[in-house]
């Protein structure tokens, strides 16, 4: 069977189709023409919900650019200064909307334009919640006829809308074509759950609770899915800070971090007392965007975010900045696709608020980082599992 898209990863490739052998594809496309990327977005990130779905027994949503996840999350409550930092009312949502909101929030700048992935039916509450997004297009096990006609309206009619049947499993062995030649190698079908996260914690802080344990599984099952070398930081069920295809170990926990402090940082009560002109959503992120990252900013950017504000810039402060972050100790968990060599790794995370780390371990160097972890007073879980993805 064939499935025709659009062109390839650029528009110079204009040869791109899906082929499946056997009678009956498990994808199909519901609305629009899709790209050969949005087809990799949309595998990945399927199989990443997939997975959440299966360790947390939770709805799951992840949104996706250029075949990594800027977030990833499963349902939850959202607190009012939750909706406030990322401009969502205070309307009542399904728990696979809520996924969604909190996967979005995760990197909104990054996040416009993505690929979506549910792993429930598409209702008319998510369905609400993405049509003002810009969004490229979404993959689900299904859509309410209300909720498709809603998504079906955006873009001009052409939102790219993928169904995946839930019940599919791919091969044992998967295979690639690279330059003319065929790759082959078993489907990376391990599974992450609670026991991966508790079964060896190697440092003399040991004490994790539920919230640890589901957010360092969601944070550990995105690495499984994300472009090696890759770091992930999470909080109460979502990944916050994803640093992906990096060539150095610490430079993908740089980003993470960075971009988690970033996250917690539009929750600090400035940022909470901003208040905007009337302009269009995406102005509002990057100006909160902006805000955060104040210290970082030339002239002309912080200009372009007093522009946006009604209101006077009271930047947050250096001390109010350590202090706030280090007021979410023991909610902050890293993960990593595979063994951390050095300690700076863990030197950046405590400056972070992380206070639980997840890695495969096996490196010469493990006692060095577990005694970084011990100084920093962090639970360490080895797991023994590499998470590569290529």
């Amino acid at each position: 069977m064939e499935i025709k898209l659009k062109y390839g990863c650029n528009p110079n490739q204009p040869t791109a189709r899906v082929l499946f052998d056997g009678d009956t594809c498990p994808l199909s496309v519901v609305n629009g023409s899709p790209s050969y990327i949005n087809l990799l977005d949309g595998l990945r990130s399927w199989q990443l919900v997939r997975d959440l779905k299966a360790a947390t027994n939770k709805a799951a949503a992840a949104s996706y650019k250029h075949v990594s996840p800027a977030g990833a999350a499963v349902a939850g409550q959202l607190t009012p200064e939750f909706r406030k930092a990322h401009f969502y009312s205070d309307a009542e949502l399904s728990p696979v909307a809520t996924a969604y909101a909190k996967a979005r929030s995760s990197d909104r700048v990054a996040s416009f334009g993505d690929f979506i992935a549910v792993s429930e039916i598409v209702d008319v509450s998510l369905a609400n919640l993405i049509k003002p997004e810009v969004s490229d297009g979404i993959i689900a096990p299904g859509y309410e006829p209300e909720a498709l006609e809603i998504l079906k309206a955006k873009k001009r009619g052409n939102y790219v809308m993928l169904q995946m049947d839930e019940s599919y499993s791919p091969p044992e062995v998967e295979s690639r074509k690279e330059f003319g030649l065929t790759l082959e190698q078993t489907h990376n079908d391990i599974a992450i759950t609670n026991d991966t996260i508790t079964g060896n914690v190697v440092t003399d802080n040991k004490e994790l609770d539920a919230n640890a344990i589901e957010t360092a599984v969601v944070a550990t099952i995105t690495l499984k899915h994300t472009q090696s070398n890759s770091i992930s930081v999470g909080v109460d069920g979502q990944a916050i800070g994803v640093g992906a295809g990096q060539q150095s170990r610490i430079a993908c926990t740089r980003i993470a971090c960075d971009k988690a402090d970033r996250w917690l940082l539009k929750q600090h009560p400035k940022a909470l007392a901003l208040t905007f002109k009337d302009i269009p959503k995406s102005e509002k992120v990057n100006a909160l965007e902006g805000f955060v990252r104040w210290n970082e900013l030339n002239n002309d950017e912080k200009a372009a975010v007093k522009n946006a504000l009604d209101c006077d810039v009271d930047p947050i402060t250096a001390e109010e900045r350590a202090e706030f972050l280090a007021s979410k100790t023991g909610n902050v968990v890293l993960s990593s696709d595979a063994f951390i060599p050095f300690r700076d790794n863990l030197d950046r995370a405590a400056a972070s608020g992380v206070k639980l780390v997840v890695q495969a371990g096996g490196s010469a160097r493990d006692q060095d980082v577990i005694d970084a972890a011990n100084e920093h007073k962090m639970a360490m879980s080895l797991t023994g599992i590499r998470l590569f993805l290529h």
